[in-house]
Parts: C-alpha cells; structure tokens; sequence
C-alpha cells in the first residue's frame, strides 16, 4: 500500500521561502511521478510542480516557475517542494501525489495521479 506524508507546511511573510517534504513508502517507484498540487477554498485542485523518479525530470505550472523547484532524494524516499518568493496567492492546502505511467503531456492532470497525501497547509501574509 502506498502511503505519502507531507510536511513543512506553515506561515510566512511575502517573500519568505518554505520548503515543502513528501514522504513516500510502499509500492514500486518504477515509472512514477510524484506531483504537487495545491488547493485553495472553492478552487480546483490545481498543479504546482512534479518530477519523474527515474531520472528526475521535472515539469511546472507556469505561475511556480521560477519561483518553486521540486526535487527528489531517492535513497531517502522523499520528494520536496522548495517554495521562493512566496506571494498571498500561494496561500493553499498542498498535496503530494503520485503518478504511475503519465506522459510529459498528461502530467499536470491530476485524474493521472492514485495515491495522495492528507495535505499541509500553507499561509502567505503580507
């Protein structure tokens, strides 16, 4: 059974940084893809980042790019979400997810993704 667990979640001024961790456990790895998503109240569910895990490439929304980079540590299991220059609207519930099988052009569409995680909560003030 595949688990995943977010942490690093929290509260920051605009401008801060946060760092997002998504640990992952059980299942198989090959072919998969673990993916951020954030969702504010009364919005979709919206892609942020994600990146493949054999060999790490790594795709992103427009509105992160630049500002985010996603990144994995394979022996560690974990995926992480570097949050930069952070703004108001990045103020959501982030998600880790992960994708079996998803091509470069399917890879932002969340129904691609089967397992998830409870989500960490992240606050931008200004």
């Amino acid at each position: 059974q595949v688990q995943l667990a977010e942490s690093g979640g929290g509260s920051v001024q605009v401008g801060g940084s946060l760092r997002l961790s998504c640990t992952a456990s059980g299942g198989t790895f090959n072919s998969v893809a673990l993916g951020w998503f954030r969702q504010n109240t009364g919005k979709e569910r919206e892609f942020v980042a994600a990146i493949r895990w054999n060999g790490g490439m790594t795709y992103y929304s427009d509105s992160v790019k630049g500002r985010f980079t996603v990144s994995k540590d394979s022996a560690k299991g974990t995926a992480y979400l570097q949050m930069n220059r952070l703004k108001p609207e990045d103020t959501a519930v982030y998600y880790c997810a992960r994708a079996t099988g998803a091509i470069s052009s399917t890879i932002r569409n969340r129904d691609k993704y089967d397992y998830w995680g409870q989500g960490t909560q992240v606050t931008v003030s200004s």
